[in-house]
């Protein structure tokens, strides 16, 4: 079994912390280890670095040999351009095919929280046996809370099996991100999940499914499997990938599949996806604040402070996301922070473009 971890992205909505040059996974916004040394560690006793592959850009490239020094440098994959998931997971499939006929793959975002680990590895097991046992696509879902608008959703179908105590059903349909109503329609109707972009299935399975509903990008990595390991895989793939479409294996590949299969994961999961969501699973003192640094608090609550090198004082405020970097000073109210990336987009039009 090999895991796959996907390392792309600007962490636009991490601003000021996290920048191009340096985006969330690479930063270490919950704890001592960056996230994504944590994602490594999570699934060692499970899947060994040298069977753990990283899909990233150049740019990241050498950051993450620096932080992950466990890892085979044949094993950093590089992108020449992102291209969304289902490029970089079939170019994976591809190396992975290479060391390997036909093994289990499991693919992960680089930058999630996981509370239970012990509970995760458990149900990455289950999703392993479910994707050996037969052709299915077999994902991880997230049972809602709320009716969040900022990830896909799962619908349930049939129960198809029960392995080592979890539930293995069937995927009825695959949703892309609603609106507030319709997320709220999924969360009282039930039977929906997150879509946590976590994925289990053999490598002849993912690419058949790409063959199949991707006969363009297949084509493409047909092109890149005959010129792997020789002189022209660098001037292959990049060809392949400038001129792919830029399409997320969810839209590409799991909304159209017949033989999909959603494994419910119940483990403290969090996307970590915006200083709101850093705030919810940080620890906080009394009156609802969290900080990373020192705070002087004063009739202040529901705060999220994050400034590691000054102490910054609250006076008579709630509800505030104060986020100061070496350069800038960023705050917004709680609750907005997914806005982040306006102000990103307003820098990217401007003369200020040193501070993305």
């Amino acid at each position: 079994m090999y895991a796959v971890i996907m390392a792309g992205g600007k962490g636009t909505r991490f601003w000021p912390r996290s920048r191009e040059r340096k985006p969330k996974h690479l930063l270490d916004i919950v704890g001592e280890r960056t996230i994504i040394q944590e994602t490594v560690d999570r699934i060692r006793p499970m899947i060994p670095p040298e069977k753990t592959l990283i899909v990233t850009g150049q740019s990241h490239a050498d950051e993450l040999i620096r932080q992950l020094p466990e890892i085979p440098r044949e094993n950093i994959i590089i992108e020449p351009v992102g291209r969304n998931t289902a490029p970089c997971i079939g170019l994976a499939a591809l190396h992975i095919r290479r060391k390997t006929p036909d093994d289990v793959m499991v693919v992960l975002p680089s930058d999630h929280l996981i509370a239970d680990e012990k509970k995760f590895l458990h149900v990455l097991g289950v999703a392993a046996e479910a994707a050996e046992r037969g052709d299915h696509l077999v994902t991880i879902g997230i049972r809602p809370t709320a009716p969040e608008t900022g990830y896909g959703y799962i619908e349930q179908g049939g129960r198809r099996a029960g392995i080592r105590g979890e539930e293995v059903l069937e995927v009825r349909s695959v949703r892309e991100k609603p609106g507030a109503e319709q997320a709220g329609k999924f969360l009282e109707a039930g039977g929906f999940f997150w879509n946590s972009g976590m994925f289990v299935w053999r490598t002849s399975v993912i690419l058949e499914a790409v063959r199949r509903w991707l006969p363009d990008l297949h084509r493409g990595l047909v092109r890149i499997e005959g010129a792997l390991g020789s002189e022209r895989e660098a001037a292959v793939v990049d060809e392949v990938y400038r001129g792919a479409e830029s399409i997320s294996i969810d839209y590409g590949v799991m909304e159209k599949a017949r033989n999909a299969l959603v494994i419910p994961g119940d483990f403290g999961w969090s996307d970590v996806g915006s200083w709101d969501s850093l705030w919810e699973v940080s620890r906080k003192d009394g009156m609802g604040n969290a900080a990373r640094g020192r705070l002087i608090e004063v009739d202040s609550r529901n705060c999220l402070v994050y400034s590691p090198a000054k102490p910054v004082a609250l006076v008579d405020v709630e509800d505030l996301i104060v986020v100061e970097t070496e350069d800038v000073l960023m705050i917004c109210r709680r609750g907005s922070s997914q806005d982040v990336k306006k102000a990103v987009a307003v820098l990217e039009k401007s003369d200020l473009k040193d501070y993305l």
